[in-house]
């Protein structure tokens, strides 16, 4: 292709690149195409140093990056209209700039560094994101494994960040492997020096040994049992938003029939012999331990059950107070926990955030935490550090997250091996296991009602490397983010001494 025109690099490289966002959209819920994942980004690495020219290469990872995220976080966004919906755009501008010099950096040096500083930027890119307040853990790339409970579990040491970076080592060794054999054949680009042997098979048997040993790594940990008791446990899903119908006009009477279906869901899950039922976030407008409207203490009593609720106040000209608390089979409240992660988008507050209470019961060493906490490491894994084993999940989706939310609670059960419950008001329950697996789930973009029952052993209180340890791997990868974007210069200048 290096007697191809302009023109035509340009089409062909914008076409791969726009093949490697699809293809990483598809690899996400719903669509479930999971083993795209793994070489996915090989089209838009191809782009960027073969196809494409030299001064627009860096259009091939922005073109793919873009397509991917407007693909995936597109339709999550859609329905809230505000500026949301422009971070594919911005995170496309913001690879068209850091990406500017990665192709002369990389013939500079050979492509000693391709495979190293391909995986470190891509971790230590999502070791950012958990420190912005609208990113966490949306689109992390380890997400479409989600069910492939035979693989992840070695996020128990590496956390999600580290299989991200597995992830995106086997992407960049089969694009390295696959631009030699073109090299070999027609030499696309004419201002890339020739892939030695020696470099590709080595990076070549680092990626083999790397995969191979996660996923015997992965197979030993699911087959490692846990001692502790089995919980039947409950998710108590109504028909409709309980928050967004409690905050409508003329909705007085559609609350009180909500709320009475869901105290029937709840008798009958109790029925069941469920000892933990969860409710959504936000299910009503006022402090439980001020008024008990509902009888909710009543109703503890008659179950016999454990009942995490949550709840939203809202304190005019200061804020809200979304919280959730559990009441003990005494009807007694253990405590009260304020989300941690408010949805700043969205103009929430959390005047009573930084709090994170365990209680210990007959059941096993309880907490909650409440929706978008699930979308960043730390709540969870705080409440695992002082020894939950089970931990409560309120939330209130909206229908364009329906398919994809409850994804998060596999990885954040498996990080810290704890169980754990999403309730939602209207759209995606789930009741998941130390190892990730699924007991039961109801999950769709449109309301419906949900009564979820299962079995579900509970975690052994100790919690994992991760738990920890924390994003341990995140910050290695930010660390190894700062010295190439300080250091490549040094690294060329070396690179072509050597040379």
């Amino acid at each position: 292709m290096s007697k191809f025109s302009t023109p035509l690099r340009m089409v062909v490289g914008v076409a791969l690149s726009i093949l490697g966002g699809i293809a990483f959209t598809l690899a996400f819920p719903p669509y479930e195409l999971w083993p795209l994942a793994l070489f996915g980004y090989v089209p838009v690495l191809i782009a960027q140093y073969r196809v494409l020219p030299p001064r627009f290469s860096a259009l091939g990872s922005a073109i793919g990056i873009a397509v991917w995220l407007q693909g995936y976080l597109g339709p999550v966004f859609a329905p809230i209209g505000t500026f949301m919906v422009w971070l594919p755009l911005a995170a496309g501008l913001l690879t068209l700039l850091t990406d500017a010099g990665l192709r002369k950096f990389h013939n500079q040096t050979g492509y000693r560094w391709f495979v190293l500083s391909g995986v470190i930027s891509w971790a230590g890119n999502e070791m950012i994101r958990l420190f912005i307040p609208i990113a966490g853990t949306w689109a992390f790339i380890a997400y479409p494994f989600y069910q492939q409970v035979w693989l992840i579990q070695p996020v128990s040491i590496f956390g999600i960040i580290g299989m991200g970076a597995l992830i995106l080592l086997v992407n960049y060794v089969l694009a390295l492997l696959l631009m030699r054999w073109l090299d070999e054949r027609w030499q696309l680009a004419a201002d890339a020096p020739r892939l030695t042997a020696a470099l590709v098979r080595r990076w070549a048997w680092i990626g083999g040994a790397s995969l191979t040993g996660w996923v015997l790594l992965s197979l030993l940990l699911l087959n490692l049992p846990l001692d502790t008791p089995t919980v039947r446990a409950a998710a108590i899903q109504p028909e409709l938003s309980p928050v967004l119908t409690a905050n409508a006009q003329g909705q007085d009477a559609a609350l009180a029939s909500l709320h009475g279906r869901m105290i029937e869901q709840t008798r009958l899950a109790a029925a069941q012999g469920a000892q933990f039922i969860v409710w959504p976030e936000g299910s009503f407008l006022w402090d439980p331990q001020v008024e008990d409207r509902l009888g909710l203490t009543a109703l503890a009593k008659e179950t016999q059950a454990h009942l995490a609720i949550g709840y939203l106040v809202i304190l005019e000209g200061q804020g809200f107070r979304n919280e959730a608390t559990i009441l003990n089979p005494e009807g007694q409240f253990l405590g009260v926990f304020g989300k941690d992660h408010p949805v700043v988008f969205g103009g929430e507050t959390s005047l009573t955030r930084g709090t994170y209470p365990v209680y210990h019961t007959p059941l096993g060493t309880l907490g909650t935490i409440i929706c978008y906490d699930l979308d960043y490491t730390d709540t969870a894994r705080k409440l695992a550090a002082q020894g939950a084993q089970l931990i409560a999940v309120p939330s209130n989706d909206w229908y364009s997250i329906g398919d994809k939310h409850f994804a998060h609670v596999i990885f954040r059960a498996v990080e810290n091996r704890v169980a754990m419950v999403k309730a939602d008001g209207g759209f995606d329950s789930v009741i998941v296991d130390p190892y990730g697996r699924i007991r039961a789930l109801k999950s769709g973009t449109y309301n419906r009602e949900a009564t979820l029952v299962a079995d579900v052993q509970i975690g052994n209180g100790r919690g994992t490397l991760t738990t920890r340890l924390g994003d341990w791997v995140g910050w290695l990868a930010l660390a190894g983010l700062l010295f190439f974007s300080f250091g490549s210069g040094w690294l060329a200048k070396r690179g072509q001494n050597i040379v």
